[in-house]
């Protein structure tokens, strides 16, 4: 079978098939790839346990199907081109030839410093073309990598190393976004304060920052090269992987305070990733490919490493934001680099609505053929602003709905292939099979209806486990309604059977397109040594999505300033998690809506929080009704 549908009729054939013959249907997409072991059984699962294995027995490396294949076949094709945060300095372009040496060189390097097979190694680095050899490296030779967004403190850090106990750690003295340098030793150094598992931290020279190296455990990326260089051994045979080998940890936010590590295993996550890239984006040989998301987030992992490598793609990384120097930024990559393929956040779009017409001005994006979405839901405003100024009018959108824990994208338009409908998500890839609920957890088979949305058979790229705690991945996302994947979003599907996602149902925000646990952000907001209890909502923010909204009670003790002890909060949640958690809004009130049994009733503080406070509903079960009318009088608007 052909890796990638080629008209809505292949496309509805295809659906077909996987849902009739699901293993069969995976087994011919997997052929396109290349494995040393071919698999005895195509899957075996049990949603209660859970239990998902794909592709058993086979044996296969990743980084064969993404670097070495492409290196033998087309050696002079740019994989990674890197368009820096200063749009004075150098770009520079990898080929595959040269991205295979670089991280054959590093994986060597790892391996100098002690790393084996199985070893968890954290990746704390801006967005250089070294991020993406750290890796890839790790994959080469079998280590488990997990990595951290640049935004995160060192508390945040050092919950992830712990929780995995990692070994070694990649970082750079420091990097550039927009107008800030971000001091990542610094903050690795802090977090190490708390983590014994350390032995190794290997430090990247990118903004010249001073930095304390310590002796015995930190060492120069530099200086390591050179060793492998003098040895004169510059292959690194790839490590010889189980299909469900652990690949790669991503810590996300859950509803508890304590991050989870979703695991993601080597074959069916591989097969997964380059078949949704193929289709998704319809990517033809020798298009240029601008994902502007991090490494740090699932986003980057799929869809600019895994998914776009594997499919011998040319994949831009691009280290600034969209809005630095000026508004223009993505709009003179574009041009600069003849970008054909766009795939970016609904958070970048409208925030680059709000600069208006002008930085699009004069900016040729001819190049230009498919556009993407990815992060959250893209509002219908921000669609067509997409669509019409950007892609003017000729280039359709995929829309992705997708999240960490599902690899790869689940539900979006095929670019040229499947119909659009502005603010819908539309129809499931093949292989993936949406249900919606009703609160009593029945199927809710007719259309024109909303429901909690879930997954009712496996696809490969879907998580394994929480690492080292199986049970909190049983009852997260298997024990809401059993024999589903819930995905905690509640969804509408149309009359035609387009999905639209209509936002998360559980105690999880959607900060422009990063998920963010309330109870994670109450933790924060409850160390500062003024705050008695808080409570977190999210609201609609116009250019976020989601904003965050924090109802604070304040101890007797507490002076005056209220002003202050605001910006005292803000540094709290910055240092404790970082700058993205931060709140929008903080209203300090003297109680919290609670039944008698002690229960927050956030549904009211939502409802007051979005502007919606004459629709309450039933408040009868509280414990003190009196509380809602103080917060709605002092509700910030």
């Amino acid at each position: 079978m052909n890796l990638k549908i080629s008209s809505f009729d292949e496309y509805k054939q295809c659906y077909e098939q996987s849902v009739n013959d699901p293993e069969a249907f995976w087994a011919s997409v997997a052929e396109n790839f290349k494995w040393r072991r071919k698999w005895d059984k195509v899957l075996d699962w049990n949603f209660q346990d859970p239990r998902i294995r794909w592709f058993e027995g086979a044996q296969l490396n990743i980084t064969e199907n993404c670097l070495d294949r492409h290196a033998e076949a087309n050696p002079d094709t740019p994989a990674i081109i890197w368009e820096p945060n200063d749009p004075d300095e150098d770009f520079r372009v990898l080929t595959y030839k040269q991205l295979l040496e670089k991280v054959c060189q590093f994986a060597n390097a790892l391996r100098n410093n002690g790393a084996q097979k199985g070893d968890r190694i954290c990746i704390y680095m801006p967005m250089v073309p070294e991020l993406a050899i750290a890796v890839l490296a790790c994959a080469r030779i079998g280590a488990v990598h997990s990595v951290i967004f640049g935004g995160f403190s060192a508390q945040s850090i050092a919950d992830r190393i712990n929780d995995a106990q990692c070994s070694i750690i990649v970082t750079a003295d420091g990097g550039f976004r927009g107008p800030k340098d971000i001091p990542l030793k610094e903050v690795i150094d802090d977090a190490l304060i708390q983590c014994r598992s350390v032995q190794r931290v290997i430090v990247l020279t990118r903004s010249r920052t001073p930095v304390s190296m310590i002796k015995g455990r930190d060492v120069w990326w530099e200086d390591e090269i050179k060793k492998v260089e003098t040895q004169g051994n510059p292959e690194c045979l790839p490590e010889v992987m189980d299909a469900e080998d652990m690949l790669f940890i991503l810590y996300t936010s859950g509803s508890t305070g304590k991050p989870k590590g979703v695991v993601h295993t080597c074959g069916g996550y591989m097969v997964y990733a380059g078949y949704t890239f193929a289709n998704v984006f319809q990517y033809q040989p020798g298009e240029v490919y601008f994902c502007t998301a991090d490494i740090g987030w699932i986003t980057g992992h799929s869809y600019i490493l895994y998914g776009p490598l594997s499919q011998g793609a040319t994949a831009l990384m691009f280290e600034g934001v969209p809005t630095w120097p000026d508004a223009g930024r993505f709009w003179d990559i574009v041009q600069k680099h003849q970008v054909n393929i766009l795939y970016t956040a609904p958070t970048a779009i409208r925030s680059l609505m709000g600069f208006g017409l002008e930085p699009l001005e004069g900016k040729d994006l001819s190049s230009l053929t498919k556009l993407g979405s990815v992060g959250e839901p893209i509002n219908e405003e921000a669609w067509h602003w997409f669509h019409e100024k950007v892609g003017r009018n000729e280039c359709p959108i995929a829309d992705t709905w997708w999240q960490t824990e599902t690899g790869g994208i689940m539900i979006s338009a095929l670019a040229g292939i499947t119909p659009l409908k502005a603010g819908f998500a539309s129809l499931p890839l093949p292989g993936v099979q949406p249900c919606l609920l009703d609160e009593h957890g029945k199927e809710i088979e007719e259309n024109d209806v909303s429901g909690n949305l879930c997954i009712k058979f496996p696809w490969p790229g879907m998580l394994r486990t929480t690492y080292g705690d199986h049970e909190r991945c049983r009852q997260t996302y298997f024990a809401t309604y059993p024999g589903m994947y819930f995905t905690g979003d509640g969804c509408y599907r149309d009359e035609n059977g387009f999905y639209r996602i209509t936002g998360r149902v559980d105690d999880v925000l959607n900060v422009s397109g990063h998920r963010i646990g309330t109870a994670e952000v109450e933790n924060a907001i409850n160390m500062h040594a003024d705050v008695v209890e808080s409570a977190v909502v999210g609201y609609p923010h116009q250019v976020k999505g989601q904003g965050i909204y924090a109802y604070v009670i304040l101890g007797s003790s507490t002076h005056s300033d209220q002003e202050l002890v605001q910006k005292d909060i803000l540094k709290t949640v910055s240092r404790i998690i970082g700058p993205i958690a931060k709140p929008d809004k903080i209203q300090f009130v003297s109680g919290l809506p609670k039944t008698r049994s002690g229960k927050i009733m956030r549904r009211i503080l939502r409802k007051i929080a979005e502007g919606d406070a004459g629709a309450l509903g039933d408040t009868s079960t509280l414990l003190d009704p009196a509380v809602v009318d103080e917060i709605k009088s002092g509700a910030l608007a």
